[in-house]
């Protein structure tokens, strides 16, 4: 791929109009223009989707070239007002009219990967796994399509280069994706993230060399994460906790101590506890593990997830009084909304990872990092109890945003 040197040969665009997060990138990369002056969202009547990169009207010298040896970035995310599949959709056309009109490299940065839960198909070629699949894991799949697969694909048809996203759980859509795309696939993890808002708020109170703290792994498929934080933490004190779940149904889940747990619920009793996840849809297993750690009578116990689906059902179980603060990213920025937050808002506090994303496309595509060193900013309601500036020193963190 052949690298552009400057910021004036890059274009970011969002795949519906006036996107704030996919704003924010782009003024963060160094994007002087507004995005609605560089991408029409045309609809027709009959609803057909159809977006046009706006050009001088008054230039026939470069009718279908206006994009020659531009990179154009697509910044993914979820809405209210639309679904999905339609964005999906729209991702794969703007990419095509990218391509179309003389791009020469089309990146998609999709923070949270659409489809990566349906990452398996009915046949063992379908979707790579850490375990040896069975006729009853493959008789999950009868019928369905290997949909990972297939978006990938399709993306890649569409004039899709390369991909970028945050913190995907699945081997299968790593696996694939990097296959479809030839390596060009970067799944961004945000320990830094995590661990320096950790370090630097008081979401959590531990010792100088972290006594008082446990970092909780609610699963085995999360204890590389967690192992990886626990370093970058470099608390030599603190503890970590290893929990095994078995799902006996949809939204059924039986909790235990892993046999491999490095430490016991007696070496935890009275810290604070961090139980972290990739993602959450309904709660019920989060809630269920969050039951299960009160058991040792945690002095605080903060759910860390990155990818935080608002659903009514997950509002509902999460305002359980077992969780004491939900921390999240804002990967599906409409987890910023209060009306979207409910009840939540009071034990909720989202990190903004605009900035870290910017810097992140400006590494991958050869670009001067803006000057902001910030990774991200601090979207708290005023009805969280930690809404309060004394424990936020500029010299220490990013801004905190208020709401």
């Amino acid at each position: 791929m052949n690298r552009p040197a400057t910021s004036s040969d890059v274009i970011i665009v969002g795949n519906f109009s006036d996107d704030p997060f996919a704003i924010d990138v782009a003024y963060a990369v160094g994007q002087a223009e507004d995005i609605a002056d560089l991408i029409s969202m045309k609809m027709f009547a009959n609803t057909e989707f159809c977006p046009r990169f706006i050009s001088d009207e008054q230039d026939f010298s470069a009718i279908g070239h206006h994009l020659d040896g531009k990179t154009v970035v697509i910044i993914s995310t979820s809405s209210r007002i639309m679904s999905r599949n339609n964005l999906a959709m729209r991702n794969m056309f703007i990419a095509r009219a990218a391509k179309d009109n003389g791009a020469a490299t089309v990146m998609l940065v999709e923070p949270d990967l659409y489809y990566s839960a349906q990452d398996r198909g009915p046949r063992l070629e379908h979707g790579s796994t850490s375990f040896e699949r069975d006729a009853h894991d493959l008789k999950k799949f009868d019928g369905q399509p290997f949909s990972a697969g297939l978006y990938a694909e399709m993306l890649k048809l569409a004039g899709v280069d390369r991909v970028m996203t945050v913190h995907n759980h699945s081997v299968a859509v790593e696996d694939v994706f990097n296959k479809v795309f030839d390596g060009c696939f970067q799944n961004l993890v945000p320990y830094e993230i995590y661990a320096d808002y950790l370090k630097h708020s008081d979401i959590v109170s531990y010792g100088r060399d972290g006594e008082g703290l446990a970092l909780c792994a609610p699963d085995k498929g999360a204890r590389g994460f967690v192992k990886e934080m626990f370093a970058r933490l470099d608390l030599p004190k603190a503890k970590f906790v290893l929990l095994d779940k078995e799902r006996t149904g949809e939204r059924d889940v039986e909790i235990k101590l892993h046999a491999e747990s490095e430490s016991t619920f007696e070496d935890i009793r009275g810290h604070d506890v961090v139980l972290f996840d990739d993602m959450v849809r309904t709660g019920s297993t989060v809630v269920k593990s969050c039951e299960f750690m009160r058991r040792v009578e945690p002095n605080k116990l903060v759910f860390a997830v990155t990818h935080f689906y608002a659903s009514d059902e997950g509002r509902e179980k999460m305002a359980n009084p077992a969780i004491d603060e939900i921390l999240t990213l804002n990967t599906m920025p409409t987890v910023q909304n209060r009306d979207v937050q409910g009840r939540l808002r009071k034990k909720m506090v989202v990190l903004k990872i605009e900035q870290w994303l910017a810097h992140a496309v400006c590494e991958v595509l050869g670009l001067p990092r803006s000057h902001s060193d910030e990774l991200y900013q601090i979207d708290m309601s005023s009805k969280n109890p930690r809404f309060h500036r004394d424990a936020y020193p500029n010299t220490q963190l990013p801004g905190l945003v208020d709401f």
